[in-house]
């Protein structure tokens, strides 16, 4: 399966950007207004640059309180962020995403956003592929 599949059963297309420059007190009322684990960081709405999680918010304000809050998105941003395409597997973005211990990924066509998706999304479409193929199995078992 590949992630195209993923894209098209996704209700919405867009993808929640904020800039590298915005305050992660913004950042955090996006996560929050948009119900939303991660927010790819762009200073465009096209090419990312970063991505910033709630986990990220949550360490820094662990370690030095809401002062961090004031603080520019690009200062917790990941910048090595791991991406995909329209036609990568799924299975390699589950492996990439188990072994990188992460959960949102992503989808750059031609260097710009075309999506992202997300560990439950992946497996999600890795169980409803199972589930088909049980059911094909099946039916030929049954003789279906």
């Amino acid at each position: 399966m590949l992630v195209q599949t993923i894209l098209k059963s996704k209700a919405t297309d867009s993808v929640v950007t904020v800039s590298s420059g915005a305050s992660v007190a913004e950042a955090a009322k996006l996560l929050a207004d948009n119900r939303i684990g991660s927010l790819v960081v762009s200073d465009d709405g096209e090419v990312p640059v970063g991505i910033l999680s709630e986990r990220d918010i949550v360490r820094e304000l662990a370690k030095s309180g809401s002062g961090c809050l004031s603080e520019k998105v690009e200062t917790y941003m990941t910048t090595q962020v791991q991406t995909c395409t329209a036609q990568s597997s799924v299975e390699d973005i589950l492996t990439r995403m188990t072994e990188g211990r992460f959960r949102h990924m992503p989808v750059v066509e031609n260097g710009k956003l075309a999506g992202i998706v997300t560990l439950g999304d992946a497996v999600k479409a890795q169980l409803a592929q199972l589930a088909m193929e049980k059911d094909a199995l099946e039916g030929m078992i049954m003789g279906h």
